[in-house]
């Protein structure tokens, strides 16, 4: 009982809802068989026949073709077509194509060679050999798509069904009116068209492999059954006869019960269907290697004296097959391809035929009957009642006319089939299909542009991130070379602390060792520059002032500069000292230490440079021999005694003539004294056979060949100033007295000193004689003033020469 419940259960047919009964019609072409017809002289064959993006073209005009070469290639739904003959490709350029709308579409036309050569063949004699994806690769590649009317790429649906389909349905139910290609194609071919449904159940691994064919094709349902034999892998199952049964959603459920749901496909409950002539085609690419280049085309209606099937080479003109057939067209004559329920109007008989034409119906006027007048809807619900989708017609209808395109979403406007059975019922004559159709293109250019839109805003907002991106790349870049600027300057910085550092530890070493730093040549160098900056400006001040509004004496600037010279010179011979104990320190051991303080060598001065110290020395003479210059110009000018005289300061008090007197004489002795003192101590022999002197005992080292030149030019200097002072013994002092001789206990007076204080005295002394002068009314002269003032104007002129000759000496040391 349960085999019998399961036999009953297997073999069982559905039905759906709604549909139609219209006249069959098929008898004008089903009762003869297949027949071939001459080449065309001509073939257009247009680079889009299928659903889907048109190849890539591979040849080019002038090319020679053969049968079954590609002119296209691409992948998934760019799906490529084929040379239906062999021959030249005479141009590549639009033509008008087999669509409702008329339009071109680019075509590669192709003239015959009449040879009809076909290029190399790679027949497969056991498909099983190879794997299921390089079947699908060859199925592709053979341009093999839907021929049931909907030209879907056969393996791009085949692969979406690789691993969902257990049912694989043959469609060979052929509902529409006329049709008869599917009919006659399992009359004659009913072993190539099983052959191809078992490659495609290999392909997709089903479970059960279901032919569904109606019951009003006995021919075809006995031609298969003798081809089956007493096979069980495909089950044939034969169908009531109702329009639209050849429907995939309608035969599905005709034959599995299951229904697809709205929107989806029939893939999506496990079921697969492929039609009858894509079978066949699928046998001719992996059996035999053929491409798809030709198929079955029914030619009928009553304006057709030879109805019947054909094998049309795609790219073959319409109006050459209906020659062939013994077309008679008639005033208004149209020519329809496809069925009347589903088929379209062409626009011209020159249109190719492509992968689709399953029919070309010629109707006599008579047969399509007078147009009728489209009327308002009366609501009757007879479209609802034959809709096979269970749409509602009536409400699609006034949603399409109205525009309103989310009220046809809503109501499911993309499940309808568009089989034509709610116009072939309406009674209002309303042409449903074409505004529902009208409705979906709307819909699907709205469904385009909105595609565009979210594209165009995904570039958009993707160039944003990008330009953000890059700004906040830029920034980090930025930000990085500003890290590594303020890096590098922090190294800098820190290196220069840890120089200082460095330099601080050094001293801290020293003075730690007992090295204490000495600055005593810095000093000396700056109290030499001081004494210079003094002497520049009393040399400036004499130069641009008279001598009564100076406000230094040349005199003390040339005295400040030879004393900074002596000490400038003091400190480099301290410095050349240490410098050389130094030496001798450092060649016995470098682990000496440091001296004491009281140790000679470390109140020494750091060492000069004697370059610098002899440009600063060579300076300061020279400041000081213009001075001198200055005093004997101004020496020049007579006084009372004939002697050039120095007005007084402002802030000078008078001189009294006769302490000047006695001053000067006194200056005169002490001069004398140490001119006889130096002469005394000539006889000590030195390093140049004159006396030397013994340094003090806090005194430093001095070089003996210094000290001997020293020695002799203060030798010469004591002498000059000795006879000086002898040559002006004999005059009388300024009171008429004679000079005094200075004592034998006095002590020796430095000559450069005593110089210094003979012209101050000499300069004191002129001007209480250019008082007294001024006193007699300047009338009044005698013989005494008259000696005293040329004694006055010789000691005068030999002041002078010691002072140049002084100068001379300097610059020479």
């Amino acid at each position: 009982m349960l085999n019998l419940l399961n036999l009953f259960r297997k073999d069982k047919i559905w039905d759906f809802d709604g549909g139609i009964h219209p006249p069959e019609m098929k008898t004008q072409s089903n009762g003869t068989p297949l027949r071939h017809l001459p080449l065309a002289d001509r073939f257009i064959i247009p680079l889009k026949q299928h659903i889907g993006h048109e190849g890539e073209l591979c040849i080019k005009p002038g090319d020679k073709v053969l049968r079954g070469q590609p002119l296209t290639f691409g992948n998934g739904r760019m799906l490529p077509v084929h040379a239906p003959t062999s021959g030249t490709v005479e141009a590549i350029g639009p033509h008008m194509t087999a669509h409702p709308s008329g339009l071109a579409e680019i075509s590669v036309f192709i003239i015959p060679d009449g040879e009809d050569r076909w290029i190399e063949r790679q027949p497969l004699t056991d498909y099983r050999q190879l794997p299921r994806e390089e079947l699908i690769k060859r199925i592709h590649q053979a341009g093999v798509a839907g021929l049931g009317g909907a030209g879907f790429p056969t393996a791009t649906k085949l692969k979406g069904g690789l691993n969902s389909t257990r049912t694989l349905i043959i469609n060979a139910a052929e509902c529409e009116p006329y049709i008869t290609a599917d009919d006659r194609l399992m009359q004659d071919c009913a072993d190539e068209v099983l052959e191809g449904s078992r490659i495609l159940a290999w392909v997709l691994q089903a479970e059960r492999v279901l032919i569904g064919i109606e019951d009003n094709k006995p021919e075809a349902i006995a031609a298969l059954k003798r081809a089956l034999g007493n096979s069980t892998d495909l089950q044939l199952r034969v169908i009531p006869t109702k329009y639209p049964s050849g429907g995939a959603k309608q035969l599905t459920k005709i034959l599995t019960g299951k229904e697809v749901p709205h929107g989806g496909r029939s893939s999506d409950i496990g079921v697969l269907m492929q039609n009858v002539g894509t079978a066949w085609a699928v046998k001719r690419a992996i059996i035999d290697g053929e491409p798809l280049t030709e198929r079955v085309v029914t030619l009928t209606g009553e304006a057709v004296t030879q109805p019947g099937n054909v094998w049309g080479r795609l790219g073959t003109p319409v109006s050459h097959l209906l020659h062939q057939a013994g077309f008679q067209p008639q005033p208004q004559q149209m020519v329809i391809m496809g069925g009347p329920l589903m088929g379209f109007t062409l626009p011209a008989l020159d249109v190719p035929v492509v992968k689709i034409t399953n029919c070309l119906l010629a109707p006599s006027a008579s047969e399509m009957g007078a147009p009728q007048q489209e009327l308002s809807c009366i609501r009757c619900s007879a479209c609802a009642d034959a809709c096979p989708a269970n749409l509602l017609p009536q409400q699609l209808y006034w949603y399409s006319q109205g525009g309103d395109h989310d009220k046809a979403r809503a109501y499911h406007i993309d499940d309808c089939i568009e089989c034509g059975a709610c116009a072939w019922v309406c009674p209002s004559n309303i042409p449903l299909v074409q505004y529902y159709r009208q409705e979906k293109a709307e819909l699907r250019a709205i469904d385009l542009e909105a595609k565009r839109t979210a594209e165009a805003k995904a570039r958009f907002e993707a160039r944003q991130a990008r330009l953000e991106r890059e700004k906040l790349e830029r920034e980090a870049r930025h930000t990085q070379a500003k890290r590594r600027v303020s890096a590098s300057e922090q190294n800098e910085i820190a290196a220069a602390l840890e120089r200082v550092k460095a330099r601080k530890a050094a001293e801290t070493v020293e003075v730690q060792a007992g090295q204490e730093p000495d600055n005593a040549a810095v000093i000396a160098q700056r109290e030499a520059r001081k004494a210079m900056a003094r002497a520049r400006q009393a040399e400036k001040q004499a130069e641009t002032e008279p001598l009564s509004r100076q406000a230094g004496d040349p005199r003390k600037a040339a005295v400040e500069a030879a004393i900074a010279r002596a000490k400038a010179k003091k400190a480099q011979a301290a410095g050349v000292a240490r410098s050389e104990a130094e030496n001798d320190m450092n060649a016995e051991s470098h682990s000496v230490p440091a001296t004491d303080a009281t140790s000679p060598v470390a109140d020494a001065a750091t060492p000069v440079d004697p370059r610098k110290a002899a440009v600063e020395a060579a300076i300061a003479r020279a400041k000081a021999k213009k001075a001198a210059q200055a005093q004997a110009a101004s020496a020049d000018a007579p006084g009372v005694d004939g002697q050039p005289q120095r007005l007084p300061a402002a802030d000078e008090a008078p001189v009294d003539p006769r302490k000047a007197a006695v001053e000067a004489a006194i200056a005169r002795a002490k001069a004398k004294k140490a001119a006889q003192a130096q002469a005394a101590s000539a006889d000590a022999p030195g390093v140049d056979g004159q006396p030397q002197r013994p340094p003090a005992a806090d005194e430093a080292p001095v070089d003996p060949r210094k000290a001997a030149v020293e020695a002799a030019i203060a030798r010469a200097k004591a002498k000059k100033a000795a006879q000086a002072q002898a040559a002006s013994a004999d005059a009388p002092g300024v009171d008429g007295q004679p000079q005094r001789l200075p004592a034998a206990d006095e002590a020796p007076v430095d000559p450069r000193k005593a110089a210094v204080e003979a012209a101050i005295a000499r300069a004191k002394a002129k001007k209480a004689q250019q008082q007294q002068q001024q006193q007699a009314d300047n009338n009044m002269e005698t013989d005494t003033d008259a000696d005293a003032r040329r004694k006055a104007a010789v000691a005068a002129a030999v002041a002078r020469a010691k002072a140049r000759k002084a100068q001379q000496q300097s610059l020479e040391d």
